[in-house]
């Protein structure tokens, strides 16, 4: 009998990986390159970039070998959550995932852009007056940090109540 455990809650990669290659083709066509469009003045705003790197740029400075490394994580994540959501059973764990589903989405959807594109674009920037700018993000990235939320909230709070319930 061939087990398929939460896989079916992929559809929210795919959808994911969608809305996610879909901004950035947006970003790519309509954004002016390095130059803050702001949408909420002082907080919020557009700002196409392009990641070399992994999280705030690591690694971006480099050669070019950091691109296959990061790809292979991604890769090798990948396979790692699709195997944990083809083993998670029962019905509490739809919270558990739908955040393995979101972290897997945004991986591939950057996976894709370092393969195909040899970096990832960036475009959401949030920034506190004209001081401070953290990085700039894109859907996938939100998608991953949502995702990684869900499964510490699922460690703290749900996992010893299934555990208990089992």
């Amino acid at each position: 009998m061939v087990r398929y455990g939460k896989l079916p809650w992929v559809w929210v990669s795919i959808l994911v990986i969608m809305i996610d290659q879909y901004t950035k083709y947006l970003t790519v066509k309509y954004l002016p390159f390095q130059q803050l469009v702001d949408v909420i003045p002082g907080y919020f705003g557009w700002l196409h970039t392009y990641n070399y790197g992994a999280a705030w740029s690591f690694l971006a400075d480099h050669s070019g070998w950091q691109k296959w490394l990061f790809a292979g994580i991604a890769f090798i994540v990948s396979i790692v959550l699709v195997v944990w959501l083809t083993r998670l059973k029962g019905t509490k764990v739809t919270w558990l995932a739908i955040g393995l589903a979101l972290i897997l989405g945004g991986a591939l959807g950057n996976l894709y852009d370092r393969v195909v594109l040899g970096y990832v674009v960036d475009f959401i920037c949030a920034h506190w007056q004209t001081n401070y700018y953290f990085p700039s993000f894109n859907l996938a990235d939100s998608a991953i940090s949502v995702g990684a939320a869900m499964l510490i909230i699922d460690m703290l709070f749900f996992a010893k109540k299934r555990e208990k319930s089992d």
